[in-house]
């Protein structure tokens, strides 16, 4: 197996509820949409929302919402840029669980969950680099 995540996906209580914040609050832009998932784009790996009933259906567990013990990260080239994306996260209707910080590694950074309780981390690290396409490179 390759060291690398190709598609990360959210199973969510209301699809047009989670279309409604990642696109119109968050202005994220679908790559498709149906009435059972909508793929996004995220740099160089996919999000996709799914109803988690179906998620669960589909990789026969039971239901499971929200935060399960890990955490999404959005890293932004500046540091100012942290407050920038939770303000509209917030005003997306996102649930600020943890407000931007500085963090004992040198960085800055916050918690946010979106209407399904996933949490996403919103940080600068100054020890990352970006790619053109906004991936995340170490040192």
């Amino acid at each position: 197996m390759e060291q690398r995540i190709s598609l990360i996906t959210l199973g969510v209580a209301d699809l047009e509820r989670s279309r409604r914040f990642y696109v119109e609050g968050l202005g994220w832009t679908a790559g498709f949409i149906s009435d059972e998932v909508i793929f996004f784009q995220a740099g160089e790996l996919i999000v996709s929302l799914f109803s988690a009933e179906d998620l669960a259906a589909d990789a026969n567990v039971g239901v499971a919402r929200g935060s399960a013990g890990f955490a999404l990260a959005h890293n932004v080239r500046e540091k100012a840029d942290v407050d920038v994306v939770m303000a509209q996260a917030q005003a997306a209707g996102a649930r600020i669980t943890c407000p931007a910080v500085e963090k004992s590694w040198g960085g800055y950074a916050g918690y946010f969950a979106d209407p399904d309780g996933h949490l996403w981390e919103v940080a600068w690290n100054p020890g990352f680099a970006f790619t053109p396409t906004g991936g995340v490179l170490l040192g």
